[in-house]
């Protein structure tokens, strides 16, 4: 399934809303007991792998709050909607999400790195767990245009730079544990791998 769908659950009720993510809860009875679980839902997000003409990729160099704005290698990303209720009316249509996440991860190689991606693909998705729902949707560009930096609006992250690595270098870094994101670090080394 390429897409996250929203569980239609009699039983499941919204106890909490922010911006971003919802925390549902919802009862089964197993066994004879009843037994209640929690579980987080947040909108979708995308990564990039951007490889460089001579076969490198570029990373960005962030300092990010949640981190305690130490600088953090990631790869160029981020939301596929601004706020979890577009997400909600977007799958409410039955739209194609993969195709969604194709357009943002665009936009995100203009708005992070200054490229206009001229040949991408899409790699995969990951998916974060039974309790907390998160896509994130994983391209690769194989060519670009470049366009110059924009940095718009980085809301959280400030973004330093970006790094160029060469194929080695990623692997290292995705193994060293240089990224914070392990998402990330396990899509990069299943890529490198396949």
């Amino acid at each position: 399934m390429s897409q996250m769908e929203l569980p239609q659950n009699n039983n499941e009720r919204v106890i909490a809303k922010g911006k971003m993510i919802e925390l549902v809860e919802s009862t089964v009875i197993s066994g004879g007991k009843e037994h209640t679980f929690e579980r987080a839902r947040r909108a979708p997000g995308v990564r990039l792998l951007i490889q460089t003409p001579d076969g490198g990729f570029l990373l960005n160099r962030e300092k990010r709050h949640e981190l305690g704005l130490q600088e953090d290698l990631r790869l160029p990303g981020g939301k596929v909607f601004d706020r979890f209720e577009d997400f909600k009316a977007f799958t409410a249509t039955g739209g194609d999400m993969q195709s969604k996440a194709r357009e943002a991860a665009i936009n995100e190689a203009m708005q992070e790195v200054g490229i206009r991606p001229t040949e991408i693909e899409f790699v995969g998705i990951s998916k974060n767990g039974a309790t907390m729902e998160w896509d994130l949707y994983y391209f690769v560009v194989k060519k670009y245009d470049e366009v110059g930096m924009s940095l718009q609006d980085t809301e959280a992250a400030e973004i330093v730079g970006s790094t160029k690595v060469t194929r080695e270098e990623l692997a290292e870094k995705a193994l060293s544990g240089a990224m914070s994101e392990d998402r990330s670090a396990a899509m990069i080394l299943k890529y490198l791998h396949k």
